[in-house]
């Protein structure tokens, strides 16, 4: 059974920034780490792996060279291969984008079972990657997993939707997107650390290694267009009244009829 997780290295959620003048995300000297929700697809792939006889997972990643970094990290969780995906024409892709870009790199991987993304990053929060990954290669999917069971060829997946708890059935090979619920992921041990960076190799595909229409990635391919990018402005003034009910409760009807947020 061959399994592949997609990685993707996000910048630590509080230590975000953003530059003021061009609106777009600093990554440079931002610390960043593995998107959480993909170590918790990380970590289910080594759950199924656990107990049965040929089993290997490949962690596979788009991103800058820096990159390398989430994927040893995932070696040293037990992950068995690792393949980056970098070259400077894949930079600005967005989500159509590096699901096409993946989907070209799994076509050349060719033997898989099953695919494990995590159900959204921490960076964009749209949760689109995993199902347009699908879609590009034609395979049946389910979304928000909480709880995985692969017997044979079969793979069934419980989501809790709050309201709905659904099961579904599906023949592999198959895409499941998973949810932070799913699991915990594992620690790190010294000697898988060590041995993720002395004895393992983190594999590199750029454009000349695959396939690809050139306007399909990078900017070329991405239609969509963020505007702008901003922190919002929690500070606002208060207002406090200090008199008897009766009388506080007319003075603020009479503050909301002056700032029109209400009609007499």
């Amino acid at each position: 059974m061959k399994i592949i997780v997609t990685v993707k290295q996000v910048p630590k959620t509080n230590e975000v920034k953003i530059n003021p003048k061009t609106g777009t995300l600093v990554r440079e000297g931002v610390p960043s780490i593995i998107n959480p929700e993909d170590k918790n697809a990380i970590e289910e792939a080594l759950r199924i792996k656990e107990g049965r006889e040929h089993v290997e997972v490949t962690a596979l990643s788009m991103g800058p060279p820096q990159a390398e970094n989430a994927l040893r990290e995932a070696l040293s969780m037990g992950v068995d291969r690792a393949i980056l995906l970098t070259d400077r024409e894949f930079a600005g892709a967005d989500t159509l984008a590096t699901s096409y870009l993946l989907s070209v790199a799994i076509r050349k991987i060719k033997k898989y079972d099953l695919i494990l993304c995590g159900r959204q990053a921490t960076d964009g929060d749209t949760g689109q990657v995993g199902p347009q990954l699908a879609e590009a290669l034609d395979l049946p999917q389910a979304t928000f997993a909480e709880e995985i069971t692969v017997q044979g060829n079969v793979v069934t997946v419980k989501s809790n939707f709050e309201d709905v708890i659904r099961t579904i059935e599906m023949k592999m090979p198959a895409l499941v997107t998973v949810s932070n619920r799913i699991n915990r992921p594992r620690f790190k041990t010294m000697n898988n650390v060590l041995r993720a960076y002395r004895d393992k190799e983190v594999v590199v595909w750029t454009k000349k290694e695959l396939k690809l229409n050139p306007m399909r990635i990078g900017i070329n391919g991405s239609p969509t267009w963020v505007r702008k990018t901003f922190v919002p402005d929690h500070s606002r003034d208060g207002l406090v009244i200090e008199k008897r009910p009766a009388e506080a409760a007319e003075d603020i009807l009479n503050y909301l009829l002056e700032k029109t947020l209400l009609r007499s």
